[in-house]
């Protein structure tokens, strides 16, 4: 799971950088797949760093994998909207769907780690 991070923060990342520069650094909510992709990698980046701490990690990593989707969640509000950009769909899309399918698979490690006995269960 911890190169998954940090691909997936990655994607999300640079695709907040690529879509403040094509709205013309109009906007700085454009930057949000970055501010939350950014966390996912560190703390994947540090789960393979430091495999004592993977735990901790990846656990704080799934947080903002979960908010990613939450986030992600406004998608049918902006598909509706008349006025909305290419550039929000997109956001929006990559928040719903990155951030779902890797909180998904996230926990979907925790349990399979839990019923393997590498991690315990405090």
């Amino acid at each position: 799971m911890p190169l998954i991070s940090i691909l997936v923060g990655g994607i999300l990342s640079a695709w907040g950088v690529a879509a403040y520069m094509i709205s013309g650094n109009a906007s700085a909510t454009a930057l949000i797949p970055t501010i939350m992709g950014t966390p996912i990698a560190v703390m994947g980046s540090a789960a393979d760093r430091f495999p004592s701490r993977t735990k901790l990690f990846m656990h704080i990593a799934v947080v903002f994998g979960l908010l990613c989707a939450l986030g992600g969640l406004r998608l049918p509000m902006v598909l509706l909207d008349a006025d909305s950009s290419g550039i929000l769909i997109i956001s929006h899309a990559l928040l719903l769907v990155l951030g779902g399918v890797y909180t998904y698979a996230c926990v979907q490690s925790f349990r399979w780690a839990r019923a393997n006995g590498l991690i315990d269960s405090e």
